[in-house]
C-alpha cells in the first residue's frame, strides 16, 4: 500500500484503512502501540495535535513507515490551483 498523506485528515484515513485491513480494532492497535483506544480515534478522526512519536508508534504496529520527500513541481502545481 502506497499512499500520500499530506494532512492529518488523510493520515488518519491511511491508518484506519491499513487498520481494517489487519482486522484489527482501535483498542487492538492501541493496546499494540501502548496507547489509548480514544488516541487511536482521534487520530484516525484527523486531529492535528497528535504527537509525532504516537504517529510513529502507530504505524510501527501497523508495518507502515513514514516517508519525507520532495513534491514533484506537478503536485505543488496542482495544490496551488485548489
Amino acid at each position: 500500500m502506497s499512499e500520500l498523506a499530506r494532512s492529518p485528515e488523510q493520515l488518519g484515513n491511511t491508518i484506519r484503512r491499513a487498520r481494517k485491513k489487519r482486522g484489527m480494532s482501535q483498542s487492538e492497535l492501541g493496546e499494540r502501540a501502548g496507547l489509548r483506544q480514544e488516541t487511536i480515534s482521534l487520530i484516525e478522526n484527523g486531529n492535528p495535535a497528535a504527537k509525532l512519536e504516537t504517529i510513529l508508534a502507530i504505524l510501527s504496529v501497523l508495518g507502515l513507515e513514514f516517508q519525507i520527500s520532495e513534491r514533484s513541481a506537478k503536485s505543488l502545481l496542482e495544490e496551488m490551483m485548489e
